[in-house]
């Protein structure tokens, strides 16, 4: 499997995304994907699946060590003591011992990052934890989490695809030595219908989506790809085997747009 390495961290450059997934399609489709070859797993506390996760890492018959598994802490959850029993509880569902990435889910300013961030340090350090990092950070709160963290921040997972640009938190990232996790990277689903892709993919016998996923980790960036059905698992991991031009990877930054973005809570930071 691919990989790349962020701050001490080697993180499999395709992985599985699990959000709104429930359970026992859940643990078929986890299982399954470990089975085809995927090596990196996510899920959060909020997507009320991290049992039905760690019954499908099981089910894989992967050796523990095998599967870089990554969870993230809800921001209701953000106060120091209050983040320990919530990741005790991640890991009880779970049942592991530790998860190899541990993420703040989204920022939450009720809460002094400083705090936070020393908090999820200790996870670490309490060997909860392989890796720290977090996720839908501005390039302002990645700089001020950095500063405050006694440990090095690994990753910080975005929306990212070609419908929306993330230029200035991808070099933020890289400035830190972490690494872009793109959730949505397919732009849950929207890339089939775009010619530009579609005329991309046709030249290399492959799909739209996969010619997206090929975007990204030609830009070293971690894309993980949700989806329900089996079939689509597969597809999703055939992009190892080719490469896009430089003016094809011209054409496809050329896609975004200021309404590009898919995920926009009330709560969400102010984006770049």
């Amino acid at each position: 499997m691919h990989t790349i390495d962020a701050n001490g961290a080697r993180i499999p450059m395709l992985g599985l995304g699990t959000w709104e997934l429930r359970g026992r399609v859940c643990t078929r489709l986890v299982e399954q994907a470990l089975k085809l070859g995927y090596r990196h797993i996510d899920t959060a506390q909020i997507y009320e699946n991290e049992r039905e996760v760690g019954d499908g890492v099981r089910g894989s018959g992967l050796r523990r060590d095998e599967v870089f598994v990554t969870t993230k802490i809800w921001t209701t959850h953000f106060a120091p003591l209050e983040l320990e029993r919530s990741v005790k509880e991640s890991l009880a569902r779970l049942r592991m011992g530790e998860v190899d990435l541990l993420l703040l889910h989204w920022p939450n300013p009720q809460v002094p990052l400083a705090e936070t961030v020393g908090a999820l340090a200790r996870m670490r350090e309490l060997g909860l934890a392989r890796h720290i990092g977090v996720s839908n950070f501005t390039v302002a709160l990645i700089a001020e989490a950095v500063a405050a963290c006694p440990a090095p921040l690994v990753c910080d997972q975005v929306e990212y695809h070609p419908f929306l640009s993330q230029t200035r938190v991808l070099d933020a990232c890289r400035r830190n030595g972490m690494a872009l996790v793109a959730y949505s990277p397919i732009a849950k689903g929207k890339v089939k219908g775009e010619a530009t892709l579609a005329r991309i993919g046709r030249a290399h016998g492959k799909s739209a989506a996969q010619v997206c996923l090929r975007w990204l980790v030609q830009q070293n960036v971690v894309a993980i790809p949700r989806t329900s059905r089996v079939e689509r698992l597969s597809e999703n991991l055939a992009i190892f085997d080719f490469a896009l031009a430089d003016a094809e990877m011209d054409e496809i930054f050329a896609l975004a747009s200021p309404t590009g973005r898919l995920t926009n809570f009330a709560f969400a930071p102010k984006w770049d």
